[in-house]
C-alpha cells in the first residue's frame, strides 16, 4: 500500500524580471525546492509579449499549509500591486511527502 501525504502546491505566474527575487522569497518562508518554466498565455491585462523569450515564469512548489500561506502573504504583499503575478493554491496527494516538510 503506497503511503500520501497531503500538501499544498503553490503556483506563482509571474514576469521573468522577478523569477530570482521570488525563488529566494519562498526559499526565505519555507520551501524546500521548486520547479520553475517559462510560460506564456492571456489573461487580464492581455496576451503576454510573445515576442520576449521567457516573458513569464510560472514557479510551483509543494510545501505544508503554514508556509503555503506564508508564501501567498509574501507573494501578494510584494508584488501584487505593481506586477503581473497570480498566485494560487491546490491540494496535492503527494508520494514520499517527508521531502517537502
Amino acid at each position: 500500500m503506497i503511503k500520501l501525504t497531503t500538501l499544498k502546491l503553490v503556483t506563482i505566474i509571474a514576469e521573468s524580471i522577478l523569477e530570482d527575487k521570488i525563488l529566494l522569497g519562498i526559499k526565505d518562508n519555507g520551501a524546500k525546492g521548486y520547479t520553475a518554466m517559462s510560460s506564456h498565455g492571456k489573461g487580464s491585462r492581455g496576451t503576454g509579449t510573445g515576442e520576449i523569450p521567457g516573458a513569464n515564469i510560472r514557479i510551483e512548489t509543494l510545501v505544508s499549509p503554514e508556509v503555503a500561506e506564508k508564501i501567498m502573504e509574501y507573494i501578494s504583499s510584494s508584488y501584487f500591486k505593481n506586477y503581473a503575478v497570480i498566485c494560487y493554491v491546490v491540494e496535492a496527494s503527494v508520494l514520499r511527502g517527508e521531502k517537502y516538510t
